[in-house]
């Protein structure tokens, strides 16, 4: 199980990005997948999940409102869509993913085996 992000990058307070996490040698079908974040002042960071049923998404207080997490099962692909860029918002973000035959979205790190190497968003005010 191997995940690949991208669309990491620099921008100003306000700009928007949006990430990429791909599946590769594997199809995302029963995969629940999230995004975490890192940074140093405040540790790892829950920001979205979606489940691999029907698509229900959930997220972390911070981002909601402002990120939208979707999936597009053609491409094995999550993405993450990340508007109304703050300085708070800088991170290494990561995509994890979970086999699960449940349905369920799950929000939680220690609910992850899978995870991508990480892209780096840094946004400037």
């Amino acid at each position: 199980v191997q995940l690949v992000e991208s669309g990491g990058g620099s921008v100003q307070t306000g700009r928007s990005l949006t990430l990429s996490c791909t599946a590769s040698g594997f199809t995302f079908g029963h995969y629940a997948v999230a995004w975490f974040r890192h940074s140093t002042g405040r540790g790892r960071e829950g920001v979205a999940c979606i489940n691999s049923r029907d698509g229900t998404t959930y997220y972390g207080d911070s981002v909601n409102g402002r990120f939208t997490i979707s999936r597009v099962v053609s491409k094995d692909t999550v993405y993450l869509r990340m508007d109304g860029l703050k300085p708070d918002d800088t991170a290494v973000y990561t995509c994890a993913a979970r086999y699960t035959l449940s349905g369920h979205a799950y929000c939680l790190a220690g609910e992850y085996d899978a995870w991508g190497q990480g892209t780096q968003v840094t946004v400037s005010s």
